[in-house]
């Protein structure tokens, strides 16, 4: 349910047909991805709601080398927030619920109920911490959790800031969201999704998820620890409508066509979803392609990362959905959108990663800080492999592409070793940090 920040692509402002695609470059592109074991998953892009490419690689099942096709179904994360979105604001079309109605009339026992609206809670600015950024989260996300259970951790929580004061990412928002839809509607989210979208929109592989069931063809996610081993497995009915929903390529891009031609929600609720005062929109965000727009959500969940965008001037929709990645989902989509627009675009070449001897990789341990970083950076070495792990966060393998130099390809992070000076430098998103390594 993380929320991944793409940064902007720019693309040539004109619109092609299916025919016109490169599709041997397009090919090309994935088949570089999976030769050098730098990623798994299933794209789609349609056109107007036609499909006019299409393709997969790597395994949803790895252990019975069962692969991805355009069916498998993945764990879609926060792309879930877009169906949660669409239909509270189903609800308020039909006056069962209005964007100023109180949370405290649902529950009144979180903190600043009685301040935060609907509204708030679609927009992300209803104050209320992210539950999911909290250290203990780790350590019950394979667990079933309550409605009770969760209304406790959130209460407990708090808030960072007051209701409307800032617009900052929540998936706590969306699992309320989720409670207040099943208590208006008097049904679980699951019967919500199938009756007020899916069945609609006749969309065959897309639903509330539950354990994950190989025989229905749904992806294990993985992630690299010199080889690619299995993740952890979230219990959906802790994510709910934040994260729970299991989709198809195919059927994001035929949701999102739908959505925009006013299939799902009325035009004006559209409108209102598509506002982004602060950057924030309801159920959705905007991805700016030179004087194109395209509107989307994505996510993240165990090893899933998932993207879904779509451009109205365009009718262009892609979905690329993975369960296993070092290829980050923003260059995926980078190489996608090029080749489509034509723009100038190199296939990638994938650097040669080093070995480093197990008894080597003590020398770079240790836990790494600097005053005005947001978090403590704990480097170690497991089973032979160079580990790191952000407080409050889950472990990363690293992978060595140089001598002293590590890196995680999936966040685009690197990291440069000083050793004899006890410092890192971390380099991601444009940024450079220097960090101190602590004396224990």
């Amino acid at each position: 349910m993380k929320k991944i920040i793409f940064c902007n692509l720019f693309l040539i402002a004109f619109s092609l047909s299916a025919q016109d695609i490169d599709m041997a470059k397009m090919d090309s592109l994935f088949a570089v991805v999976e030769e050098n074991q730098k990623g798994m998953g299933s794209v789609t892009i349609s056109k107007y709601g036609e499909i006019i490419y299409q393709n997969s690689i790597g395994f949803s099942d790895l252990d019975n080398q069962v692969r991805n096709t355009e069916n498998t179904k993945f764990r879609i994360g926060s792309i879930s927030k877009t169906f949660t979105a669409a239909v509270i604001m189903q609800l308020v079309e039909e006056g069962k619920l209005q964007l100023d109605t109180k949370l405290a009339e649902f529950f009144p026992d979180i903190p600043n109920a009685f301040e935060i609206t609907v509204e708030d809670l679609l927009r992300h600015q209803s104050g209320l911490f992210n539950f999911t950024n909290k250290k203990e989260y780790l350590e019950y996300l394979e667990e079933s959790k309550t409605k009770e259970e969760l209304l406790e951790i959130f209460i407990a929580n708090g808030t960072v800031s007051k209701p409307g004061e800032k617009n900052e990412y929540s998936n706590t928002n969306y699992v309320l969201l989720s409670f207040i839809a099943e208590d208006v509607d008097s049904s679980s989210l699951k019967d919500i999704l199938e009756k007020r979208i899916v069945a609609p929109l006749q969309l065959q592989n897309t639903y509330f998820g539950g354990k994950i069931n190989t025989a229905n063809s749904e992806a294990f996610s993985y992630r690299k620890k010199g080889k690619w081993i299995p993740t952890s497995e979230t219990d959906t009915s802790i994510p709910m409508g934040a994260g729970g929903v299991v989709s198809t390529p195919s059927d994001l891009t035929t949701f999102f066509t739908a959505l925009f031609s006013g299939e799902v929600v009325k035009p004006e609720m559209l409108e209102e979803m598509k506002a982004m005062p602060n950057k924030f929109g309801i159920g959705l965000f905007s991805y700016p392609f030179a004087d194109k727009i395209f509107y989307g959500h994505d996510g993240g969940i165990d090893g899933f990362s998932s993207i879904a965008i779509y451009n109205p001037e365009d009718g262009l929709s892609v979905a690329y959905l993975s369960n296993a990645g070092e290829f980050s989902i923003n260059d995926m989509l980078r190489g996608v959108l090029s080749i489509y627009y034509e723009e100038n675009y190199d296939i990638p070449e994938f650097a040669t990663t080093i070995d480093i001897p197990a008894e080597e990789l003590e020398k770079f341990t240790g836990t790494y800080s600097s005053e005005g970083f947001p978090l403590k950076l704990s480097i170690f070495a497991e089973e032979g492999v160079l580990m790191g792990q952000g407080s409050g966060q889950p472990p990363f393998p690293l992978e060595a592409y140089a001598q002293n130099k590590f890196q995680y390809a999936p966040a685009d992070l690197k990291l440069e070793f000083f050793v004899e000076e006890d410092k890192v430098i971390v380099l991601q998103a444009g940024n450079s940090t220097e960090l101190t390594r602590e004396v224990e």
